[in-house]
């Protein structure tokens, strides 16, 4: 038969080009005579299914384009918004930053003197200040500040100075005149900063804004005054400041000797007269009060040098069971001295800084270990340090 013919029966193999010729002819001859069979209905299907999810990943694009109501919720627009940023600032005028800000204006004026070596520092004025945004219970007057200018040359705030307090007022006058004692080059190289501070004998005083002037930028031999516009400062309490100790034992005497070099960027605690600092040394052993001593007072200035040393007597195996507590006062002939600040260092130090200089010392017998440290409020130091509730 001719079905069963091996040439005949070539053409309905699924391969080559003559297979899909013969597909094509075969679909031809149903079409032609309108008689439909499963292989145009299977093809039919194929279409429609083909186009079918094109339709369904379309749409619930399209539905997803809206967020939900609290999508937005969790975004944190600080981390997208550079108002804050110092790029940002340096970018606009000082009556946009008034504008942004709304923390008032300083006048001020620089120079510097060849013929004396000295960067001279005028304050002059401030103007606008924003009123107090916070009450403290023992403060009557909250309508006013009591503003005070402290400087400094960046990066090391080497050589701080600060103007006297003016009492309750948003405009006040200063009219105060400092000078930095460097050669010029190294003048050219720093960054005066100006901060203006809000005075509080009850608490840490709060930064209103600053200003800060490279003095590269400007003709310091010609001098020049200029109406800055206040930026908020990162820092917005003023710190109490530091103090750099020493430290030695000679355990064949039986003596830990403490030297109290310096301080810098003291708080102020005077409105009036200024700050005169010194700093009391207290011995404790275990929960005992053992010794006091104290430096002598230094006259007018946040960053005084004392370069004085004490002897205490502490056997060997009473070393790792005493503090040492730190405090710095404010002298005050009126009333009892004011508190600036406090460290403890030894068995119950206050700190990780604290407790690292401690540790350095009884590792290291008979040399001196020497470190700057930052000081703390006295609620700080009586929640941390037992050593601190013994002392007064």
């Amino acid at each position: 038969m001719d079905s069963l013919d091996p040439k005949n029966s070539s053409t309905l193999t699924p391969s080559g080009s003559e297979t899909s010729h013969s597909t094509f002819n075969f679909t031809r001859q149903f079409s032609d005579n309108q008689k439909p069979s499963s292989p145009i209905v299977d093809v039919k299907p194929i279409e429609f299914w083909a186009m079918g999810p094109r339709k369904e990943i379309v749409q619930p694009l399209r539905r997803s384009q809206t967020p939900p109501d609290r999508y937005f919720d969790k975004l944190e627009p600080g981390l997208y918004s550079n108002k804050s940023s110092s790029e940002d600032v340096d970018l606009l005028t000082d009556d946009e930053i008034l504008l942004r800000y709304q923390l008032g204006m300083l006048h001020f004026s620089t120079q510097y003197d060849l013929m004396n070596g000295h960067l001279g520092v005028r304050v002059i004025e401030a103007r606008d200040l924003p009123p107090p945004l916070s009450c403290d219970g023992t403060r009557l007057d909250m309508a006013h500040s009591n503003p005070y200018v402290k400087m400094s040359l960046l990066p090391d705030h080497k050589n701080s100075r600060q103007t006297g307090v003016k009492r309750k007022t948003q405009n006040p006058v200063f009219e105060e005149r400092f000078t930095f004692e460097m050669p010029f080059l190294e003048a050219q190289r720093r960054t005066l900063l100006l901060s203006v501070v809000d005075f509080d004998k009850f608490s840490r005083h709060c930064v209103i804004g600053k200003v800060a002037l490279p003095l590269s930028d400007v003709d310091l031999v010609k001098g020049g005054h200029w109406w800055r516009a206040l930026v908020p400062s990162s820092q917005n309490e003023v710190e109490l400041g530091e103090l750099l100790l020493s430290f030695t034992y000679l355990p064949s005497a039986g003596r830990l000797n403490v030297d109290i070099i310096r301080a810098k960027q003291l708080l102020q605690t005077d409105m009036c007269q200024g700050s005169d600092p010194f700093v009391k040394v207290q011995l404790v052993s275990g929960l005992k009060l053992v010794k006091t001593k104290k430096t002598s007072c230094m006259r007018g200035t946040i960053d005084p040098f004392y370069n004085e040393s004490f002897s205490f007597r502490v056997l060997l195996e009473d070393l790792r069971e005493v503090s040492l507590v730190f405090t710095v006062y404010g002298h005050n002939m009126k009333s009892s001295n004011d508190f600036v600040g406090r460290i403890v260092i030894g068995q119950f130090s206050t700190g990780p800084p604290e407790m690292s200089h401690w540790r350095r010392l009884l590792a290291s017998q008979r040399t001196p270990v020497e470190q700057w440290h930052s000081l703390r409020s006295r609620p700080e130091c009586d929640r941390v340090s037992p050593a601190s509730l013994e002392v007064t």
